[in-house]
């Protein structure tokens, strides 16, 4: 079995892909911060979506008739935070957001790249050459 036929690592430099991607993004946004009309882009998350058997349909439990039931998660109350924020120029791109998004994506590369660099360890160690 080759390294690149794993499915772990293979979602590992996937998502490594994305986040450079990602980072150029992000800079051109910063980069065209006073462009007039240029509303900043980002990419679509990767989704690994693996259900294991019998989770597909996983509920809260409600314990108490005083609980509430339970959402679809926090992202159904997600808006688009820069609808607002367009300035007289048409321009949107807020530099503290962009700046927050480049520091989030390179927390998240760097723990990928760890997390890859780790698991590669690992196999060295199994097959007896680490």
């Amino acid at each position: 079995m080759a390294i690149s036929d794993i499915p772990i690592l293979a979602m590992l430099r996937t998502r490594m892909q994305w986040h450079q991607q990602r980072q150029q993004v992000l800079a051109e946004n910063v980069y065209n911060a006073d462009t007039p009309n240029y509303r900043p882009q980002d990419l679509v998350e990767p989704k690994f979506n693996l259900p294991a058997p019998g989770l597909a349909s996983l509920q809260l439990a409600r314990t108490d008739a005083g609980h509430l039931a339970g959402f679809g998660g926090a992202s159904e109350f997600q808006g688009d935070r820069n609808q607002y924020q367009v300035r007289p120029a048409g321009n949107a791109v807020s530099l503290e957001d962009e700046m927050l998004k480049v520091a989030a994506n390179q927390m998240d590369y760097q723990a990928a790249t760890q997390l890859y660099g780790r698991s590669l360890g690992l196999l060295k160690t199994a097959v007896g050459k680490g």
